[in-house]
């Protein structure tokens, strides 16, 4: 008969550091290794780096003279495109730079310059004149789940770059508030000032989310965590570095959540995560395409539509000049419609 003698019980499992026999005599053999991400961390840390922001920021008053303060702030970043030395950050964290300052893990130093940036998405791109930038791997932020462990990268606090842990606790977030528009992946892994633009990423050290923000009572609780999809920032960066700007364009539609009546009135089963057209402006592009108000909107391209502020956002995702394919319900039966997305027009105001 054998007992085990000197097991210890870990979260991780149950490690043996060996069996004795009823003679007395011990079998040793060697412990499993303790779990440890230090591997994938050492492989892909060095791609999140330190941004440094110096500019002038306005000051708001009560006065008519406009008053402007210095500012010094410190931010973080990803790298996008190690070929091009192309980094990725959040809007907000460069928005009023006069200088922009990114250093590396290794210890060099570079100055940035501003590539562009999407204030609705609260996204940048910034560019260091070096060819030589460490990689990180991009994930599929579509098939994350609710539940998945999730690490947040960054700098946070003026702190030298720090790593924190958690789950997604939720996914396609919006109506939060904090940025024109959103589709946040919701996270526990402790995101402080600083940890802006920084990366959040799975268990196979995958890129998969942008942090952007985080809300709490106080700004030394990590509160709740709220990171960009990497496929949408990828799409927004792709664009910045095509086009140097965005041009966001429209379809010329009013879109809301469905309420009660209209899905009594469409005959659906149940309240079902989709968006409805409330309005269409004469002469737009939804027009044109043959959209009505009414239409309940069940799918942009492959993508099935959760709901209104999902829709609106991935609408502002297409560029002007492509074509939106809608896959909608009128009078309870499923139609699709193709709409060529269009520049916005500039508001007029009646004298």
């Amino acid at each position: 008969m054998y007992r085990i003698v000197g097991a210890i019980a870990l979260s991780f499992g149950l490690i043996a550091q060996g069996i004795a026999a009823d003679d007395g005599t011990t079998t040793a053999f060697a412990p499993d290794p303790l779990p440890t991400l230090a591997p994938i961390l050492k492989r892909i840390t060095p791609a999140v780096v330190k941004v440094e922001v110096k500019g002038r920021a306005a000051v708001a008053n009560n006065s008519r003279r406009r008053e402007t303060r210095e500012i010094h702030e410190i931010g973080s970043g990803v790298v996008y495109d190690p070929t091009q030395g192309m980094i990725v950050t959040n809007h907000h964290v460069i928005e009023h730079a006069g200088e922009i300052t990114v250093t590396l893990t290794d210890g060099r130093i570079f100055r940035a310059k501003r590539v562009g940036s999407d204030p609705d998405f609260d996204l940048a791109l910034l560019k260091v004149d070096t060819e030589q930038l460490p990689s990180i791997p991009f994930g599929d932020s579509s098939q994350l789940e609710v539940g998945d462990i999730v690490l947040a990268i960054g700098y946070p606090m003026n702190m030298e770059q720090s790593v924190t842990s958690g789950i997604v606790g939720g996914l396609h977030r919006t109506n939060i508030g904090l940025e024109q528009h959103e589709n946040f992946i919701q996270t526990d892994a402790a995101v402080y000032p600083g940890n802006s633009g920084g990366a959040l990423v799975n268990v196979k050290g995958e890129l998969v989310g942008i942090n952007t923000a985080f809300i709490s009572s106080t700004n030394t609780n990590p509160g709740v965590g709220f990171a960009i999809p990497v496929n949408m920032s990828r799409i927004i960066a792709s664009q910045i570095l095509q086009f140097g700007d965005i041009r966001r364009g429209t379809l010329g539609v009013t879109i809301e959540d469905p309420a009660p009546a209209v899905i009594r009135d469409m005959k659906l089963e149940g309240p079902q995560p989709r968006a409805v057209i409330t309005r269409v402006d004469p002469g737009s592009a939804g027009e044109r395409a043959g959209l009505k108000a009414g239409d309940v909107v069940t799918k942009l391209g492959d993508v099935a539509v959760r709901n209104a502020p999902f829709l609106r956002t991935r609408i502002a995702l297409l560029r002007i000049g492509e074509t939106a394919t809608l896959e909608i319900l009128r009078d309870g039966k499923p139609m699709t419609i193709r709409a060529v997305v269009a520049e916005r027009q500039p508001r007029t105001t009646s004298k």
